[in-house]
């Protein structure tokens, strides 16, 4: 049985900071919704095998009529139902996945401008190491603000922002959620699971235009790389 890789797509979130009624990967970059490009991306990709994409479950239907009215998502498995968290989403996803995907890659639902070269380059992280994330080194002064209100400049020589895609051998990531359950612990990321249970995660150079639209300012940046014709080439 030829192993397969398969792309994770979280997009069960509400978007509270876009202080908009709909949720942020349903509005629209130059006219194409964010989730469509994201889909996209992941869909033209030679490293992808199959996609789960996770949403409301609320949302079930209504994303189905949104998926077909958008063309040929043919990679599309599974719509799998949200959690109340990102970190539950992604676990149900991971837990319907099989023992036929030997990789997991995991994609933000809101972060429609990742190329062809970053998917492929994380796949192949994952493959010989067994994790990989995108990240990108910190540019700006970093300050720390202490109890007494002073700031302290921190060297950011070593500062990378995590991004997504990050992939894992399917084992790895099964059991960091796993053990993160039993010992209720939650992460920002999915990377964070598998670092605490000692497993080493390889870095991979992101992208700086590889943007999460999480904020009004997001959407106004990802609407100018989207008129530009930044997208997953």
């Amino acid at each position: 049985m030829r192993k397969k890789t398969l792309a994770i797509v979280p997009a069960a979130g509400v978007g509270k900071r876009m202080g908009v009624d709909k949720p942020k990967q349903y509005l629209k970059l130059a006219g194409i919704p964010v989730l469509f490009r994201t889909l996209a991306a992941l869909n033209e990709s030679r490293a992808i095998d199959e996609i789960y994409l996770v949403v409301p479950p609320a949302d079930m239907r209504y994303v189905e009529s949104f998926i077909g009215a958008a063309g040929n998502f043919g990679k599309i498995k599974y719509l799998i139902p949200g959690g109340p968290t990102r970190q539950d989403s992604t676990r149900n996803a991971i837990l319907a996945s099989s023992a036929e995907h030997e990789i997991l890659l995991i994609h933000d639902g809101v972060r429609p401008f990742v190329t062809q070269d970053l998917i492929d380059r994380v796949v192949r992280g994952a493959l010989e190491e067994g994790a990989a994330i995108a990240a990108v080194a910190v540019r700006d002064t970093v300050k720390r603000l202490d109890c007494n209100q002073s700031l302290t400049t921190v060297s950011r020589d070593d500062l990378w922002l995590a991004q997504t895609p990050q992939a894992f051998k399917r084992e790895i990531i099964l059991k960091a959620h796993e053990e993160a359950r039993k010992n209720n612990i939650t992460a920002t990321d999915d990377a964070a699971l598998v670092e605490m249970m000692g497993i080493p995660v390889k870095l991979v150079i992101g992208s700086y235009y590889n943007i999460k639209i999480t904020t009004p300012e997001d959407l106004l940046w990802g609407e100018l790389l989207a008129k530009r014709g930044l997208r997953c080439e």
